[in-house]
């Protein structure tokens, strides 16, 4: 098990740090446009669990503006995604920025998809397995449905994937994210631009 963790880490920043040089340029003419687009900072960062459920900070590329409501509270993603945000997404371009993640360490290009600290408490002691391992830019989940599926389906495939992890899976779920990206498929759950908010079990 060690040498296969050695192995996978010695592979994710490989391939991210090859990935981040090839799509150096296309990666930075995105920033720029972003930038004047958001007339800003084109960076979206948010705090994510990691392993074991330690907070890091995710990069992403930002697809949605800053609208607040008369009572100082975000607008639902629907009403503060941009056209040009859309087209982004569907293309899964505003996650390339997590390749530094990779790099650093904090994730890994396959695992369950890191999500926000607070819904730690609400996992049953089942998912919190998900947590056993780095989460990923893409996973089990992703290549099964994505947004299109429910938590308890994510969990499930979250969980089913760190019960059997190997290089083997890493590659088949490699391949196969690059082929769900170029067929669109489950970038959105319907009515939501992302999967609607975690409340506990038993919910979407």
């Amino acid at each position: 098990m060690r040498r296969t963790k050695i192995t996978k880490r010695c592979i994710d920043f490989s391939l991210s740090l090859v990935l981040l040089v090839l799509l150096l340029l296309p990666m930075c003419f995105l920033y720029l446009i972003l930038a004047l687009y958001f007339r800003g900072n084109p960076i979206y960062a948010s705090i994510r669990a990691g392993i074991h459920g330690k907070p890091f900070v995710i990069y992403k590329f930002k697809t949605m503006r800053e609208v607040y409501d008369e009572d100082n509270c975000l607008l639902p993603d629907n009403e503060r995604i941009t056209k040009f945000g859309n087209i982004i997404r569907g293309l899964s371009l505003d996650e390339l920025p997590q390749l530094l993640n990779v790099l650093k360490g904090n994730m890994s290009l396959i695992g369950p998809r890191p999500l926000t600290v607070e819904y730690i408490p609400l996992y049953s002691k089942a998912q919190r397995k998900r947590l056993d391992v780095k989460p990923g830019i893409s996973g089990l989940a992703q290549v099964n449905g994505r947004n299109s599926i429910t938590w308890n389906e994510k969990f499930r495939l979250d969980v089913q994937y760190v019960e059997n992890q190997s290089l083997k899976l890493d590659i088949k779920i490699l391949f196969l994210t690059v082929y769900k990206v170029l067929i669109h498929e489950g970038v959105k759950q319907d009515g939501f631009i992302n999967s609607e908010r975690f409340t506990g079990n038993n919910t979407r």
